[in-house]
Protein backbone atom coordinates (compact mmCIF):
# COMPACT_ATOMS: atom_id res chain seq x y z
CA UNK A 1 0.00 0.00 0.00
CA UNK A 2 1.63 3.53 -0.90
CA UNK A 3 1.23 6.55 1.01
CA UNK A 4 -0.96 8.20 -1.22
CA UNK A 5 -3.96 5.15 -0.60
CA UNK A 6 -3.17 6.04 3.33
CA UNK A 7 -6.22 7.71 4.66
CA UNK A 8 -4.69 10.54 6.82
CA UNK A 9 -6.80 11.75 10.23
CA UNK A 10 -3.36 13.01 12.21
CA UNK A 11 -4.05 16.77 10.76
CA UNK A 12 -3.51 17.82 14.96
CA UNK A 13 0.13 16.46 14.25
CA UNK A 14 0.39 18.47 10.85
CA UNK A 15 -1.29 19.25 7.90
CA UNK A 16 0.23 19.15 4.67
CA UNK A 17 1.48 22.99 3.04
CA UNK A 18 -1.21 23.77 0.80
CA UNK A 19 -0.39 24.83 -2.91
CA UNK A 20 -1.24 28.56 -2.46
CA UNK A 21 1.50 28.43 0.33
CA UNK A 22 3.98 27.35 -1.58
CA UNK A 23 3.65 29.51 -4.31
CA UNK A 24 4.25 32.04 -2.01
CA UNK A 25 7.28 30.98 -0.52
CA UNK A 26 8.78 29.74 -3.66
CA UNK A 27 10.39 32.93 -4.91
CA UNK A 28 12.75 33.16 -1.64
CA UNK A 29 14.00 30.08 -2.32
CA UNK A 30 15.29 31.15 -5.86
CA UNK A 31 15.12 34.75 -6.81
CA UNK A 32 14.66 36.34 -4.01
CA UNK A 33 16.91 35.10 -1.53
CA UNK A 34 18.66 37.87 0.33
CA UNK A 35 19.69 38.20 4.07
CA UNK A 36 16.90 40.85 5.74
CA UNK A 37 19.75 42.21 7.61
CA UNK A 38 21.68 42.89 4.65
CA UNK A 39 21.69 46.68 3.46
CA UNK A 40 21.93 45.79 -0.44
CA UNK A 41 18.64 45.08 -2.81
CA UNK A 42 18.67 41.55 -2.41
CA UNK A 43 18.64 42.88 1.28
CA UNK A 44 16.22 45.28 1.37
CA UNK A 45 14.17 43.05 -1.30
CA UNK A 46 13.65 40.22 1.57
CA UNK A 47 13.06 42.73 4.45
CA UNK A 48 10.32 44.16 3.34
CA UNK A 49 8.63 40.95 2.30
CA UNK A 50 9.49 39.92 6.27
CA UNK A 51 7.58 43.26 7.05
CA UNK A 52 4.69 42.60 4.72
CA UNK A 53 4.25 38.95 6.56
CA UNK A 54 4.11 40.28 10.22
CA UNK A 55 2.13 42.62 9.06
CA UNK A 56 -0.33 40.56 7.68
CA UNK A 57 -0.45 38.36 10.66
CA UNK A 58 -0.49 41.31 13.14
CA UNK A 59 -3.46 42.30 10.93
CA UNK A 60 -5.27 39.16 10.94
CA UNK A 61 -4.83 39.27 14.96
CA UNK A 62 -5.68 42.64 15.10
CA UNK A 63 -2.66 43.54 16.55
CA UNK A 64 0.88 45.46 15.63
CA UNK A 65 3.28 44.43 13.67
CA UNK A 66 5.81 45.08 16.65
CA UNK A 67 4.08 42.35 18.58
CA UNK A 68 4.60 39.31 16.41
CA UNK A 69 7.74 37.11 16.94
CA UNK A 70 8.91 34.95 14.68
CA UNK A 71 10.55 31.65 15.97
CA UNK A 72 11.51 28.22 15.03
CA UNK A 73 8.43 26.50 15.78
CA UNK A 74 5.25 25.98 18.15
CA UNK A 75 7.68 24.87 21.05
CA UNK A 76 10.15 27.60 20.78
CA UNK A 77 6.87 30.19 21.00
CA UNK A 78 6.13 28.25 24.47
CA UNK A 79 9.46 27.99 25.66
CA UNK A 80 10.33 31.90 24.54
CA UNK A 81 6.98 33.45 26.67
CA UNK A 82 7.55 31.28 29.68
CA UNK A 83 10.92 31.57 30.20
CA UNK A 84 11.10 35.14 28.88
CA UNK A 85 8.58 36.58 30.45
CA UNK A 86 10.01 34.85 34.14
CA UNK A 87 13.37 35.52 33.82
CA UNK A 88 12.56 39.26 32.87
CA UNK A 89 10.52 39.67 36.04
CA UNK A 90 13.88 38.26 38.49
CA UNK A 91 15.51 40.96 36.36
CA UNK A 92 12.66 43.54 37.43
CA UNK A 93 11.76 42.08 40.69
CA UNK A 94 8.49 41.95 39.86
CA UNK A 95 7.50 38.56 40.99
CA UNK A 96 8.69 34.83 41.45
CA UNK A 97 5.56 32.44 40.83
CA UNK A 98 3.80 30.80 37.63
CA UNK A 99 0.74 29.24 37.03
CA UNK A 100 0.15 26.50 34.45
CA UNK A 101 -2.49 23.10 34.39
CA UNK A 102 -1.45 19.77 34.55
CA UNK A 103 -2.51 18.86 31.00
CA UNK A 104 -0.57 21.44 29.10
CA UNK A 105 1.53 20.38 26.17
CA UNK A 106 5.41 19.47 26.76
CA UNK A 107 6.45 22.59 25.62
CA UNK A 108 4.65 24.47 28.36
CA UNK A 109 4.62 21.74 31.16
CA UNK A 110 7.72 20.60 30.95
CA UNK A 111 9.79 24.10 30.47
CA UNK A 112 7.62 25.38 33.70
CA UNK A 113 9.07 22.52 36.07
CA UNK A 114 12.71 23.28 34.78
CA UNK A 115 11.98 27.13 35.58
CA UNK A 116 10.83 25.37 38.92
CA UNK A 117 13.60 23.07 39.44
CA UNK A 118 16.57 24.71 37.53
CA UNK A 119 15.48 28.50 38.37
CA UNK A 120 13.87 27.79 41.51
CA UNK A 121 10.56 29.35 40.55
CA UNK A 122 7.74 29.01 42.56
CA UNK A 123 5.18 26.94 40.08
CA UNK A 124 1.15 25.83 40.50
CA UNK A 125 -0.17 23.59 37.89
CA UNK A 126 -3.57 23.72 38.46
CA UNK A 127 -5.74 20.00 37.99
CA UNK A 128 -8.81 19.83 35.76
CA UNK A 129 -12.54 18.40 36.04
CA UNK A 130 -13.32 15.05 33.65
CA UNK A 131 -13.16 17.36 30.29
CA UNK A 132 -10.10 18.25 30.55
CA UNK A 133 -11.15 21.75 31.73
CA UNK A 134 -9.62 24.18 34.37
CA UNK A 135 -11.95 25.28 36.72
CA UNK A 136 -11.40 29.28 37.11
CA UNK A 137 -11.76 28.78 40.57
CA UNK A 138 -9.06 26.72 40.67
CA UNK A 139 -7.45 29.83 39.05
CA UNK A 140 -8.63 32.33 41.57
CA UNK A 141 -7.33 30.08 44.91
CA UNK A 142 -3.93 29.92 43.52
CA UNK A 143 -3.16 33.50 42.31
CA UNK A 144 -0.83 35.49 44.87
CA UNK A 145 0.85 38.88 44.57
CA UNK A 146 4.01 37.47 43.15
CA UNK A 147 2.00 35.84 40.55
CA UNK A 148 4.28 36.69 36.96
CA UNK A 149 1.97 34.81 34.27
CA UNK A 150 -0.51 32.09 34.04
CA UNK A 151 -0.13 29.95 30.80
CA UNK A 152 -3.42 27.86 29.96
CA UNK A 153 -3.72 26.20 26.33
CA UNK A 154 -6.61 27.21 24.05
CA UNK A 155 -7.17 23.90 23.08
CA UNK A 156 -5.79 20.05 24.37
CA UNK A 157 -3.74 18.96 21.44
CA UNK A 158 -4.85 15.13 22.92
CA UNK A 159 -8.31 15.31 23.72
CA UNK A 160 -9.08 18.66 21.71
CA UNK A 161 -11.12 20.25 25.04
CA UNK A 162 -11.30 23.75 24.73
CA UNK A 163 -10.30 25.94 27.80
CA UNK A 164 -12.55 29.11 29.16
CA UNK A 165 -9.54 31.29 27.79
CA UNK A 166 -11.38 34.65 28.02
CA UNK A 167 -12.66 33.85 31.32
CA UNK A 168 -9.06 32.54 32.53
CA UNK A 169 -6.87 35.39 31.20
CA UNK A 170 -9.28 38.39 32.74
CA UNK A 171 -8.71 36.64 36.35
CA UNK A 172 -5.17 36.99 35.35
CA UNK A 173 -5.83 40.53 34.64
CA UNK A 174 -7.52 40.93 37.85
CA UNK A 175 -4.74 39.93 39.83
CA UNK A 176 -1.74 41.97 37.68
CA UNK A 177 -0.33 38.80 35.89
CA UNK A 178 0.17 37.97 32.56
CA UNK A 179 -1.25 35.34 30.27
CA UNK A 180 -0.29 33.69 27.55
CA UNK A 181 -1.89 31.19 25.60
CA UNK A 182 -0.73 28.15 23.54
CA UNK A 183 -3.24 28.05 20.74
CA UNK A 184 -0.89 25.94 18.83
CA UNK A 185 -4.31 23.64 18.25
CA UNK A 186 -6.66 26.06 18.27
CA UNK A 187 -5.17 29.01 15.73
CA UNK A 188 -7.80 28.02 13.06
CA UNK A 189 -11.01 27.99 15.00
CA UNK A 190 -10.94 31.06 16.50
CA UNK A 191 -11.20 34.82 15.54
CA UNK A 192 -8.73 36.32 17.25
CA UNK A 193 -8.34 39.89 18.89
CA UNK A 194 -5.46 41.11 20.81
CA UNK A 195 -7.50 44.38 21.17
CA UNK A 196 -10.43 42.59 22.99
CA UNK A 197 -8.86 39.46 23.72
CA UNK A 198 -7.00 39.11 27.44
CA UNK A 199 -4.05 37.58 25.94
CA UNK A 200 -0.58 38.87 26.44
CA UNK A 201 0.82 36.04 25.07
CA UNK A 202 -0.06 34.13 22.08
CA UNK A 203 1.58 31.04 20.62
CA UNK A 204 0.97 29.66 17.18
CA UNK A 205 2.51 26.31 14.56
CA UNK A 206 1.71 27.26 10.65
CA UNK A 207 2.34 23.57 9.77
CA UNK A 208 -0.84 23.16 12.21
CA UNK A 209 -2.97 25.16 9.60
CA UNK A 210 -1.65 24.17 6.10
CA UNK A 211 1.62 26.28 6.51
CA UNK A 212 5.36 25.05 6.72
CA UNK A 213 7.11 23.28 9.50
CA UNK A 214 10.07 24.85 11.32
CA UNK A 215 8.83 28.38 11.77
CA UNK A 216 6.35 29.61 14.85
CA UNK A 217 4.48 32.90 15.74
CA UNK A 218 4.76 34.60 19.11
CA UNK A 219 2.25 37.48 19.67
CA UNK A 220 3.69 39.63 22.73
CA UNK A 221 1.54 42.43 23.75
CA UNK A 222 3.53 45.80 23.59
CA UNK A 223 5.01 46.57 27.24
CA UNK A 224 5.40 42.61 27.88
CA UNK A 225 9.36 42.94 28.86
CA UNK A 226 10.94 39.82 26.92
CA UNK A 227 14.41 38.25 28.33
CA UNK A 228 15.92 36.20 24.89
CA UNK A 229 16.68 32.57 25.29
CA UNK A 230 17.89 32.74 21.77
CA UNK A 231 21.26 35.16 22.14
CA UNK A 232 23.45 36.46 19.16
CA UNK A 233 21.90 39.19 17.09
CA UNK A 234 19.78 41.74 17.44
CA UNK A 235 16.95 40.21 14.85
CA UNK A 236 13.27 40.26 16.09
CA UNK A 237 13.72 43.79 18.28
CA UNK A 238 16.41 41.66 20.29
CA UNK A 239 13.35 39.18 21.39
CA UNK A 240 14.94 36.09 19.37
CA UNK A 241 18.56 35.81 17.63
CA UNK A 242 19.28 34.32 14.45
CA UNK A 243 18.13 34.99 10.47
CA UNK A 244 14.96 35.16 10.09
CA UNK A 245 13.21 32.56 7.80
CA UNK A 246 11.90 34.84 5.29
CA UNK A 247 10.48 32.01 2.95
CA UNK A 248 8.70 30.23 6.25
CA UNK A 249 7.67 34.00 7.27
CA UNK A 250 5.98 34.59 3.92
CA UNK A 251 4.25 31.03 4.00
CA UNK A 252 2.80 31.39 7.80
CA UNK A 253 1.07 34.87 6.89
CA UNK A 254 -0.33 33.28 3.56
CA UNK A 255 -1.65 30.28 5.29
CA UNK A 256 -3.26 32.13 8.57
CA UNK A 257 -4.96 34.33 6.20
CA UNK A 258 -6.41 31.81 4.09
CA UNK A 259 -7.13 29.51 7.32
CA UNK A 260 -9.24 32.35 9.17
CA UNK A 261 -10.72 33.10 5.98
CA UNK A 262 -12.03 29.81 5.58
CA UNK A 263 -12.70 29.32 9.14
CA UNK A 264 -16.46 28.61 8.78
CA UNK A 265 -16.91 26.54 6.18
CA UNK A 266 -13.72 24.39 7.63
CA UNK A 267 -15.61 24.35 11.52
CA UNK A 268 -18.39 23.02 9.44
CA UNK A 269 -16.80 20.49 7.53
CA UNK A 270 -14.62 19.22 10.55
CA UNK A 271 -18.29 18.80 12.65
CA UNK A 272 -19.71 17.43 10.10
CA UNK A 273 -16.92 14.11 10.22
CA UNK A 274 -15.96 14.22 13.61
CA UNK A 275 -19.74 13.72 14.63
CA UNK A 276 -20.51 10.71 12.61
CA UNK A 277 -16.76 9.06 13.78
CA UNK A 278 -18.16 9.92 17.51
CA UNK A 279 -21.37 8.54 16.48
CA UNK A 280 -20.57 5.19 15.22
CA UNK A 281 -17.72 4.36 17.22
CA UNK A 282 -19.45 4.90 20.75
CA UNK A 283 -22.27 2.95 18.72
CA UNK A 284 -20.45 0.21 17.64
CA UNK A 285 -18.13 -0.52 20.77
CA UNK A 286 -20.59 0.78 23.46
CA UNK A 287 -18.94 0.15 26.60
CA UNK A 288 -15.58 -0.22 25.70
CA UNK A 289 -14.83 2.87 24.05
CA UNK A 290 -15.54 6.41 25.54
CA UNK A 291 -15.65 10.00 23.76
CA UNK A 292 -12.71 12.01 25.85
CA UNK A 293 -12.43 15.28 26.22
CA UNK A 294 -15.71 18.08 26.23
CA UNK A 295 -18.67 16.66 24.36
CA UNK A 296 -19.15 20.00 22.61
CA UNK A 297 -16.50 22.68 23.88
CA UNK A 298 -14.06 21.03 21.60
CA UNK A 299 -11.67 21.30 18.63
CA UNK A 300 -14.22 21.16 15.32
CA UNK A 301 -11.52 18.51 13.52
CA UNK A 302 -10.71 16.43 16.66
CA UNK A 303 -12.91 13.51 17.38
CA UNK A 304 -10.53 11.62 20.46
CA UNK A 305 -11.45 8.26 22.24
CA UNK A 306 -10.04 5.76 25.02
CA UNK A 307 -10.79 1.84 24.18
CA UNK A 308 -11.00 -0.49 27.56
CA UNK A 309 -8.27 -2.36 27.95
CA UNK A 310 -6.57 -1.84 24.67
CA UNK A 311 -3.00 -0.35 23.52
CA UNK A 312 -3.23 2.45 21.93
CA UNK A 313 0.48 1.71 20.26
CA UNK A 314 -0.60 -1.42 19.00
CA UNK A 315 -3.89 0.12 17.82
CA UNK A 316 -2.19 2.74 15.70
CA UNK A 317 0.17 0.01 13.68
CA UNK A 318 -2.81 -2.21 13.12
CA UNK A 319 -5.05 0.89 11.66
CA UNK A 320 -1.47 1.60 9.59
CA UNK A 321 -1.59 -1.60 8.12
CA UNK A 322 -5.13 -1.17 6.83
CA UNK A 323 -4.53 2.26 5.46
CA UNK A 324 -5.69 4.99 8.46
CA UNK A 325 -2.92 7.28 9.63
CA UNK A 326 -4.05 8.17 13.40
CA UNK A 327 -1.87 9.19 16.47
CA UNK A 328 -2.41 7.90 19.79
CA UNK A 329 -2.93 9.86 23.46
CA UNK A 330 -0.09 7.48 24.79
CA UNK A 331 3.35 8.29 25.06
CA UNK A 332 4.09 5.08 23.63
CA UNK A 333 7.21 3.72 23.79
CA UNK A 334 8.40 0.39 21.73
CA UNK A 335 6.91 -3.00 23.27
CA UNK A 336 5.95 -0.68 26.62
CA UNK A 337 2.95 1.79 26.21
CA UNK A 338 2.80 3.94 28.80
CA UNK A 339 -0.40 5.24 30.36
CA UNK A 340 -1.54 8.90 28.66
CA UNK A 341 -0.96 11.39 31.27
CA UNK A 342 -3.91 13.38 30.20
CA UNK A 343 -6.26 10.88 30.78
CA UNK A 344 -5.33 9.92 33.71
CA UNK A 345 -5.98 14.26 34.71
CA UNK A 346 -9.20 13.42 33.60
CA UNK A 347 -9.83 10.77 36.54
CA UNK A 348 -9.70 7.93 33.89
CA UNK A 349 -8.87 4.24 35.08
CA UNK A 350 -5.80 2.49 34.31
CA UNK A 351 -8.21 -0.30 32.00
CA UNK A 352 -8.44 3.15 29.37
CA UNK A 353 -5.45 5.07 29.58
CA UNK A 354 -3.24 3.36 27.19
CA UNK A 355 -5.70 2.68 24.92
CA UNK A 356 -6.09 6.24 23.61
CA UNK A 357 -6.73 7.45 20.09
CA UNK A 358 -7.00 10.74 18.47
CA UNK A 359 -8.89 11.31 14.74
CA UNK A 360 -7.86 14.57 13.25
CA UNK A 361 -9.44 15.79 10.27
CA UNK A 362 -8.54 18.24 7.55
CA UNK A 363 -10.17 19.17 4.46
CA UNK A 364 -9.12 16.46 2.05
CA UNK A 365 -10.66 13.51 4.34
CA UNK A 366 -14.52 12.79 3.24
CA UNK A 367 -17.58 10.55 4.17
CA UNK A 368 -16.77 7.56 2.81
CA UNK A 369 -13.00 7.61 4.44
CA UNK A 370 -15.10 8.21 8.02
CA UNK A 371 -16.93 5.10 7.06
CA UNK A 372 -14.18 2.81 6.41
CA UNK A 373 -12.55 4.18 9.58
CA UNK A 374 -15.62 2.93 11.16
CA UNK A 375 -15.72 -0.03 9.49
CA UNK A 376 -11.82 -1.11 10.19
CA UNK A 377 -12.10 0.30 14.00
CA UNK A 378 -14.29 -2.17 15.83
CA UNK A 379 -12.53 -5.02 14.08
CA UNK A 380 -9.16 -3.96 14.83
CA UNK A 381 -10.41 -2.65 18.94
CA UNK A 382 -11.74 -5.92 19.55
CA UNK A 383 -9.63 -8.01 18.00
CA UNK A 384 -6.95 -6.59 20.40
CA UNK A 385 -9.34 -7.23 23.33
CA UNK A 386 -9.49 -10.80 22.68
CA UNK A 387 -6.00 -11.22 22.74
CA UNK A 388 -5.68 -9.09 25.74
CA UNK A 389 -8.32 -11.01 27.74
CA UNK A 390 -6.27 -14.40 26.32
CA UNK A 391 -2.71 -13.52 27.36
CA UNK A 392 -3.33 -11.36 30.49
Amino acid sequence: MSINDQIYMDHGASTPVRDEVVAAMLPFWTVRYGNPAAVHRFGQDASRALDEARSGIAQTLNASPDEIVFTGCGSESDNLALRGVMLAARRSGAGNHLVTSIIEHKAVLDTAKQLRDLFDFDLTILPVNSYGQVDPADLEAAMRPDTVLVSIMAANNEIGTLQPINELGHLARQHGALFHTDAIQAAAVTNWDMQAMPIDLLSFAPHKFYGPKGIGILYVRRGVELVSILTGGGQENDRRAGTVNVPFAVGAAKALTLALQERDQSIAHHKLLTARLADGLLTSLRGDCVLTGHPTKRLPHNASFAFRHVSGNDLLMHLDVVGISASSGSACLTGDPQPSAVLEALGMGAEWTKGGLRLTVGKQNTLEQVDYVLEAIPTIVKRLGHLTEQYA
